[in-house]
């Protein structure tokens, strides 16, 4: 029979411990916000997250999307445990893309503050990561993130370890990535702040390319795009890091399905 139904996972709430079953809850909805936002491409593209310590006793554990499934398809249950080498750690049915195992472990393991790492191949976010500048400093949301984009030069599809040491080279402490031809990236301490960074990316993008598309945008100058980033909150851990934000979009996402708690 075609199409063939997802397997159907067991909840996984009482044989993981309680920690474990908070972090898949926050990622399982964050693949649905994701999908309620239009960031999906097809399968494919990832977020990730960090076990605590907790969890794994110090090793670096991390859950990563079931391969095959939509965004609208991931539950708490299905999310896929591996580690840096992409092995997986438990008896998931689905296997794992290795185009976003190894970019992501990378950052995991490379950065220690790499909590979360959410990347998207939105419109918007791959018409600017093409363009020769990049981003521009020319509207509200590209001024909050001065000093905070790095780039990486295009090399293929992300499935060779080797060019890690370059990635992780290319993005330094940067939180906010334009991986040039390819897409955007954002990396965070939490899940919040690391949507919120990409959020406020994928604005700028969009913005930057309706202006462009009617002409040559007017530059932020470099001391007011200081003073904004300074200014802004939202991504400061003592102002909640996009805590209120997110939580106001998984009220959204439960509001059209709850499948994702499962």
């Amino acid at each position: 029979m075609f199409p063939t139904p997802p397997a159907i996972v067991p909840s996984l709430q009482a044989r993981v411990h309680p920690d474990e079953w908070q972090v898949r809850l926050q990622l399982a909805a964050c693949y649905r916000v994701f999908a309620m936002l239009g960031w999906t491409e097809m399968i494919y593209n990832h977020i990730t997250i960090r076990l605590p310590d907790s969890v794994t006793g110090g090793d670096k554990q991390f859950l990563i999307n079931p391969f095959g499934l939509h965004y609208t398809e991931v539950t708490a249950s299905n999310l896929v445990k591996i580690n840096l080498a992409g092995d997986k750690l438990d008896d998931s049915p689905y296997p794992v893309n290795p185009a976003g195992y190894v970019l992501h472990s990378t950052i995991h393991g490379g950065i220690e503050g790499a909590h979360c790492v959410m990347h998207t191949h939105t419109t918007a976010g791959v018409a600017v990561a093409s363009l020769e500048g990049g981003l521009s400093q020319s509207n509200f949301y590209s001024a909050q993130l001065h000093g905070m984009v790095a780039y990486h030069d295009f090399e293929g599809i992300t499935v060779h370890a080797e060019e890690g040491p370059r990635v992780l080279k290319s993005i330094g402490n940067k939180p906010a990535v334009i991986l040039r031809n390819h897409g955007l990236l954002s990396w965070g301490q939490t899940l919040p702040q690391t949507f919120a960074i990409l959020w406020t990316l994928q604005r700028a993008c969009e913005i930057q390319l309706a202006t462009q598309s009617m002409g040559a945008p007017i530059p932020v100058p470099t001391d007011i795009a200081a003073k904004c980033t300074r200014d802004a909150l939202q991504f400061n851990p003592q102002h909640g890091a996009g805590n209120d934000v997110f939580e106001a979009l998984v009220r959204q996402v439960d509001r059209i399905d709850t499948g994702w708690r499962a």
